[in-house]
């Protein structure tokens, strides 16, 4: 696993973003967003993720655009991630975009290691993920979920559910007393991913900061 490190390696917060080789050009714009929204201190640890459609999934799942199925390697990435999370001293917090933004969502339901999510335009289309999602504990003291207005219009139509998808996600974290906000960001699902993630790594910030 490889990982990218920034950010103040002395604070007691770390944010942890899953990317892709596409994510990478914008992680030090989407840190700078983070610091000009929030005042408070964290390091930033990019795990770079080898085959997104695999590694993120938390089971098989038939392709949905593309050709390429969804393969069921989230529980090998989980243990892998959780290796960077050992020290007891810390707060450690997930993120991450589009089916990172799913993992980390995912993530949260089966450990309670991460005291923050940050899920950006999460893939929560993917088949039986609120099912599953209704059938545990949510492991995290806060959770921030985004979408841009244009996801829900695709012509897809399993993808065009994530509108409903997203909305049913936020009506029951709120119903389990969860922390949690939902945003709505104007555009379809690639307009500025990594101002859009360091919107919901800011709020997740501010929220465990009122709780210290």
């Amino acid at each position: 696993m490889i990982t990218y490190n920034y950010g103040n390696s002395h604070s007691p917060i770390t944010l942890l973003q899953m990317v892709g080789d596409h994510d990478l050009p914008g992680i030090e714009n989407e840190i700078r967003e983070i610091h000009r929204l929030t005042d408070q201190e964290f390091a930033f640890v990019a795990v770079k993720v080898e085959n997104w459609n695999h590694d993120l999934s938390p089971w098989n799942a038939p392709a949905v655009f593309g050709t390429e199925d969804f393969g069921d390697g989230a529980e090998n990435t989980l243990e892998e991630v959780l290796q960077l999370c050992t020290d007891n001293d810390r707060k450690y917090c997930i993120g991450g975009y589009s089916m990172a933004g799913l993992f980390a969502l995912w993530a949260a339901m089966q450990t309670d290691r991460f005291k923050g999510v940050a899920a950006t335009s999460p893939s929560v289309w993917f088949p039986g993920f609120l099912e599953d999602m209704k059938s545990r504990r949510v492991g995290s003291d806060c959770i921030y979920l985004s979408l841009g207005d244009k996801e829900e219009k695709t012509r897809n139509p399993v993808m065009a559910q994530v509108g409903n998808c997203i909305r049913e996600t936020f009506t029951w974290l709120k119903e389990e007393g969860i922390p949690c906000t939902l945003e709505w960001n104007h555009g379809g699902h690639f307009k500025e991913p990594d101002m859009r993630t360091a919107r919901a790594f800011a709020w997740v910030l501010e929220e465990l900061a009122k709780k210290d």
